[in-house]
């Protein structure tokens, strides 16, 4: 028997036989982790509240034929207790946990930087102190960001010439500047790109800043850029509430 152990937070769980659960988790060191958890839907159970969405935990393994087998569970941060009872906050948090999935597909490849990413939105979330619908589209930019995708925002990303340039293509990858602008971009105002930006960078007076109509927008071209690069919908994605939060007030010193 092969033990091993990480820390990770679970995306998803899937029903297994009558008591068992299929966990998977994207973790520090190995990446995207499918494992069993034997028999955490029975009552008795010590590690079913452990193993859930949103929670962020260290794990021993032993490895198995087809799937690994969890052995231990600790908790290390229950993000979804400050998540599951804010439906802004909660759809948010489905987001970012779907699109990791997706971004992860290979498991046992390791992913640091998305788990960091993870980590650091359901924090976010969590805390309450940032409105939920940036925090999920500054993850959803710095994943795409991870992914190779990152769209141009203050350049052409076609040409590279320097901007703000008012046209947005998705199919070319973000900004273009009027010789590279293709049929049917889109003329977003600069400051939805400014917002955008500064998601991407950790400019977050800036982002707090912004009106509604710029989010809704940026919110808009960022579902569109990731869609696009996935090739299909995310599920959770049009559930998201996207509204201003009334208690996402910025902490002193932040």
């Amino acid at each position: 028997m092969s033990l091993y152990r990480d820390t990770g937070v679970v995306l998803r769980v899937q029903k297994l036989g009558e008591a068992d659960r299929i966990i998977t988790l994207i973790t520090q060191k190995h990446g995207k982790v499918r494992a069993v958890a034997k028999g955490v839907r029975r009552t008795t159970s010590r590690l079913g509240a452990r193993v859930e969405p949103f929670a962020h935990v260290d794990v021993q393994f032993y490895t198995g034929r087809t799937l690994d087998v969890i052995t231990q569970v600790q908790t290390l941060d229950a993000f979804g207790a400050g998540i599951v009872n804010d439906y802004q906050r909660y759809t948010a948090g489905c987001a970012v946990l779907e699109t990791a999935d997706r971004l992860s597909a290979e498991e046992g490849e390791p992913v640091l930087r998305l788990y960091l990413l993870v980590a650091g939105a359901l924090r976010a979330l969590a805390d309450g102190q940032r409105d939920a619908s940036l925090v999920l589209d500054a993850f959803l930019l710095r994943a795409m960001a991870f992914a190779g995708w990152s769209p141009a925002l203050t350049e052409c990303a076609r040409c590279g010439d320097p901007g703000p340039h008012r046209a947005f293509s998705i199919h070319a990858g973000g900004s273009v500047c009027p010789k590279c602008k293709p049929p049917g971009s889109a003329s977003p105002p600069y400051e939805v790109l400014h917002l955008m930006d500064a998601l991407a960078t950790g400019g977050w007076d800036a982002a707090e800043r912004s009106t509604d109509s710029s989010r809704r927008e940026a919110s808009g071209l960022v579902a569109a850029l990731l869609q696009w690069h996935l090739e299909r919908q995310l599920r959770s994605l049009p559930l998201v509430e996207r509204r201003r939060s009334p208690d996402s007030a910025v902490k002193p010193g932040q």
